[in-house]
């Protein structure tokens, strides 16, 4: 048995890729959900996998289900194709659209095989072995920043911060109260000394 590593890029950005780990005897729909999973998109959606080449032409489709459109040629079903048996070399391309209204396209590229002795037998296949870059969001949002920004939020409390610009702005208000006091004060002192302070007419200093 050999276990195949995929390289799967976002169509619009090749920063931004998953590396994912399956054995060549599991099937595409395994190889579905685990895309799926690496870039946190939900499975509600029709999906379809390309055979491929080097420069992404779309060849043959292993599909989720027979759906109403013209195919070249009848599409082979994920669930029934096994991933090795698609694999031609060793550089193996294939191309995965998800959600048919979006278009979501990820490039799929075989970049390394291992062999049975040299992998992981303890871990549960298949895997997510590498991810780079934020992926898209699915639905457009996941809360403004989403998890980042709690993250954020937590490691420098920003909610205390906010709080702390309100009692500082309160203590700003106070502060201008307790001049305006002052400044009364200052002015009745004053007006008590023009009254009461005659003594220091005619002094010289």
């Amino acid at each position: 048995m050999a276990f195949l590593k995929f390289r799967i890029y976002w169509e619009e950005d090749d920063a931004i890729y998953r590396d994912v780990v399956v054995k060549h005897t599991q099937n595409f729909t395994e190889l579905n959900d685990i895309i799926l999973k690496a870039f946190e998109f939900d499975q509600k959606h029709d999906a379809t996998f390309f055979r491929s080449n080097d420069i992404w032409k779309r060849g043959r489709e292993i599909s989720k289900a027979v759906y109403e459109k013209e195919y070249i040629a009848p599409p082979l079903l994920m669930e029934e194709t096994t991933i090795g048996s698609e694999i031609i070399d060793t550089n193996q391309h294939f191309i995965f659209l998800y959600d048919f209204v979006k278009s979501w396209t990820f490039l799929i590229e075989l970049i390394q095989v291992i062999k049975n002795a040299e992998a992981d037998m303890s871990l549960e296949y298949p895997i997510i072995s590498r991810i780079e870059g934020v992926g898209p969001m699915q639905y457009g949002t996941k809360g403004l920043l989403g998890k980042t920004f709690a993250d954020i939020e937590e490691k420098y409390d920003l909610s205390e911060a906010k709080e702390g610009f309100g009692e500082e702005g309160e203590d700003a208000e106070e502060g201008d109260h307790d001049k305006d006091d002052n400044d009364d004060d200052s002015t009745e002192d004053s007006d008590s000394n023009a009254e009461g302070g005659e003594f220091f007419e005619g002094e010289a200093f």
